[in-house]
């Protein structure tokens, strides 16, 4: 059936109207989405400055309100950067001290060895003394001066030979272990004594291939196998070979007794170079470790916090660290740390569910 003009118009009408609100629509949903990214920050926290960005800056932020912040006893600190003693990773072994033990009881021997010499040498000698004077006064027949003069020569040869006995085993001692633990052998000395008795074990600690130390190492951090604490070294002297495996500069050093090594452990050694490097102090507290990295958190905003990944290779003592990566002047949470590593991983899974 056929319009009629009036309705004809209508129908235009309608359309236009139609058209006209699709077009109201499209217009406000774009200004909408335009004005919540204008509206929306870059990050959490937008107003306070950032931490240098990394490949790993872009961790998601942990929000806690400050009432939940004081619930949990959250602790920050503004942390500078400062020089500290550069240190090397070496490898370390505990070694088996027998053959020091073996020297210093040869040694021992062969001292009573050369005083037993000497006494018999000098009886031998008081004896032909007076057994010639008798045989000059002819109180006695020459053949007696014979044999008391080759009971003299005897004993001067076993004084001799043991007196060469002697300087062997002062040049072996030397020549296996250098001439601070090989003149402790000789003397048996306290620090050769406390390693004959266990109360110290020695470390050969054998730097990479192609590093060197400036001086003497004085001390080094060793980590112990069998509890998570550095152990800390007292240096000995350049040690006189250098482990195969390794082919680096060797050294001899200390450590007590009771501090969880044992004779065929391997240990990383940390050796100062020498060097300083600009770092940030850093306790054990502050350190968070998750997927196989070490972490702490930093402060990005009143309320948020923002996971930073660290380098652990440059150990302090048996809790703290110097860390070089790190902005200096960072607000890093000392207390409270592994609190934000729980919240987060909890929102990665709720977050996961909604997924």
């Amino acid at each position: 059936m056929a319009l009629t003009e009036t309705s004809r118009r209508g129908v235009a009408a309608a359309v236009c109207v139609l058209a006209l609100i699709a077009s109201t629509w499209a217009v406000t949903g774009y200004v909408g989405r335009v004005a919540a990214a204008e509206t929306q920050p870059d990050k959490p926290g937008s107003g306070r400055a950032e931490p240098s960005r990394t490949a790993d800056s872009d961790q998601p932020v942990v929000k806690l309100t400050p009432s939940q912040q004081t619930q949990i006893g959250l602790e920050t600190a503004a942390l500078e950067a400062a020089p500290h003693p550069e240190q090397f990773r070496a490898y370390g072994a505990v070694l088996d001290i027998s053959r020091i033990t073996e020297l210093a009881n040869s040694y021992a021997n062969a001292q009573a060895q050369l005083q037993t010499a000497q006494a018999k040498l000098e009886v031998a000698k008081s004896a032909y003394d007076r057994t010639k004077n008798l045989v000059d006064s002819a109180a006695l027949p020459k053949k007696e001066a014979e044999t008391a003069e080759g009971t003299l020569r005897v004993d001067k040869a076993a004084l001799t030979a043991a007196e060469s006995q002697l300087r062997t085993l002062a040049a072996t001692a030397q020549q296996e272990w250098g001439p601070v633990i090989g003149r402790g052998i000789v003397a048996r000395s306290p620090a050769v004594v406390g390693l004959i008795e266990r109360d110290q074990l020695l470390v050969q600690v054998t730097l990479p291939p192609g590093v060197a130390v400036s001086g003497t190492p004085g001390t080094a951090l060793a980590q112990a196998p069998t509890r998570n604490a550095n152990i800390d070294l007292q240096y000995i002297s350049p040690a006189t070979r250098t482990d195969p495996r390794i082919q680096g500069l060797s050294y001899f050093f200390s450590v007590p007794g009771d501090s969880g090594l044992l004779p065929g452990m391997n240990t990383t050694v940390y050796v100062p170079s020498g060097k300083t490097y600009e770092g940030v102090f850093i306790e054990d507290t502050a350190i968070v470790r998750w997927q196989g990295r070490s972490w702490v958190y930093l402060r990005v905003s009143p309320d948020s916090f923002r996971r930073h990944p660290i380098s652990m290779d440059q150990p302090v003592s048996d809790d703290d660290y110097v860390v070089r990566d790190i902005p200096s002047g960072s607000e890093i949470v000392m207390r409270g740390a592994q609190v934000l590593l729980s919240e987060e991983a909890k929102s990665e899974l709720r977050g996961g569910d909604d997924d």
